[in-house]
């Protein structure tokens, strides 16, 4: 059986990738399923353990760095670790499914360094820093203090941007899906009619 090929998205917070990565994985032909990554920040809203993501406490994740149990992973802000198992990366590619991730942009770079022939990866940029701020003010889910932490980092992160295989600039979501498709089927080999 043939291995899954790795598709990883980033971005800055609020930059529609999520929105994406689901609207990939409800199309079959696409052979896709989503690496849920660990995190050691607390649940928001209606996030479900296992399948949001995996939650650890600070302490189960340092331990898990120690035992070299992540592909990839980062402290993104303090105390605030977000990383991928090798376990559940395996378990996909084993299936012979191909994987995507919506995870940061320095655990995309870390994966395609290590897997440099069967990643993509994919940025999406949004419009603008300004556009950022009313998405994830839109949210409800965070406080000022919060968003403005993701503010400055999107800098930092959109700066990544030019590292990436391929940028998708969000500025209108449909558009930005039906581009992520097309690109994470020519990577995959998948024809289509």
């Amino acid at each position: 059986m043939k291995r899954g090929k790795l598709i990883v998205f980033a971005a800055p917070s609020g930059a529609g990738k999520t929105t994406i990565v689901h609207h990939l994985l409800g199309i079959p032909e696409l052979n896709l399923e989503f690496s849920i990554s660990a995190a050691s920040r607390e649940k928001r809203g209606n996030e479900v353990d296992g399948k949001d993501y995996y939650f650890l406490s600070p302490k189960d994740f340092r331990q898990k760095i120690k035992n070299k149990e992540f592909l990839e992973w980062e402290e993104v802000y303090p105390e605030n670790y977000y990383g991928t198992l090798q376990t559940e990366v395996d378990r996909i590619c084993d299936a012979g499914r191909n994987v995507i991730f919506d995870i940061d942009v320095v655990g995309a770079l870390r994966i395609k360094r290590k897997f440099p022939d069967e990643t993509i990866t994919i940025f999406v940029e949004p419009p603008s820093i300004n556009d950022l701020i009313v998405r994830l003010k839109g949210r409800k889910t965070e406080s000022e203090e919060k968003i403005k932490m993701r503010v400055s980092k999107a800098a930092v992160e959109m700066a990544t941007a030019p590292q990436f295989d391929v940028i998708i600039l969000n500025d209108h979501l449909e558009n930005a899906k039906a581009e992520a498709e097309k690109i994470v089927a020519d990577f995959i080999g998948l024809e289509k009619e």
